[in-house]
């Protein structure tokens, strides 16, 4: 070894290590960006408990290292919404490229079908179909995505999530019956016509009226 190398290795005991730790640095894959770029709900907003829903996310992928994912990465998704019902589509140059049906309240899409060189556009569409708890109130997530890594530890500035409004409270069908009246009506009855006629304190009045002309003003003999 010439003797400026053995000077230059002997003055920098910390130069292998730092070497070491950028070569891993250089050769660890980079975390890929989730964008979400459409989402629509069918019916739309606000939920409504106890209803059915059913939400359509589209996401690109931005690659941020040589491909556009990381094989060993993965990438999860939940939901709140009950019975749920999964497709997922990988997208590449604007086709679909793969397709997977799951059910439940998570789903995972594998690295290594989202990874490509990074001349390709690579996207994913999920379409979740389910139910709206009848306890839920104010905001309902319905659909989270992280990305995950090599050890199942969630990538730090990968969680997106989509939460929407909840409508008030549902009335459960079974309830929603025809109530009896609990106080009877009230019931009229219509008074009797006066027949037409005099009245019997009229009539008097006249007769006690014609006894007391005939008494002050007598009748010539």
């Amino acid at each position: 070894m010439h003797p400026v190398d053995v000077n230059i290795m002997a003055r920098s005991p910390l130069l292998i290590p730092v070497l070491v730790v950028l070569c891993l640095l250089l050769i660890s894959p980079a975390a890929a960006t989730l964008v979400l770029s459409n989402v629509a709900f069918t019916p739309d907003a606000p939920l409504v408990p106890g209803g059915q829903q059913k939400v359509v996310a589209t996401y690109a992928i931005i690659p941020s290292g040589s491909t556009t994912f990381a094989r060993g990465h993965s990438i999860q998704m939940q939901t709140n919404l009950t019975r749920a019902q999964w497709t997922v589509q990988v997208t590449l140059d604007g086709r679909d490229a793969a397709r997977q049906t799951t059910s439940g309240s998570a789903a995972f899409v594998n690295g290594e079908l989202l990874s490509y060189s990074t001349d390709h556009d690579v996207g994913i569409v999920v379409t979740i179909d389910g139910a709206v708890p009848a306890d839920a109130s104010r905001s309902l997530p319905v659909l989270s995505i992280e990305e995950l890594d090599n050890g199942g530890n969630v990538v730090p500035g990968s969680v997106l999530a989509v939460s929407q409004p909840v409508a008030g409270s549902a009335t459960p069908a079974a309830t929603i019956s025809a109530m009896p009246t609990l106080t009877p009506p009230l019931v009229t009855t219509p008074l009797p016509t006066k027949s037409p006629g005099f009245a019997v304190p009229f009539a008097i009045t006249a007769l006690v009226a014609a006894v007391l002309v005939q008494r002050v003003f007598p009748r010539e003999q």
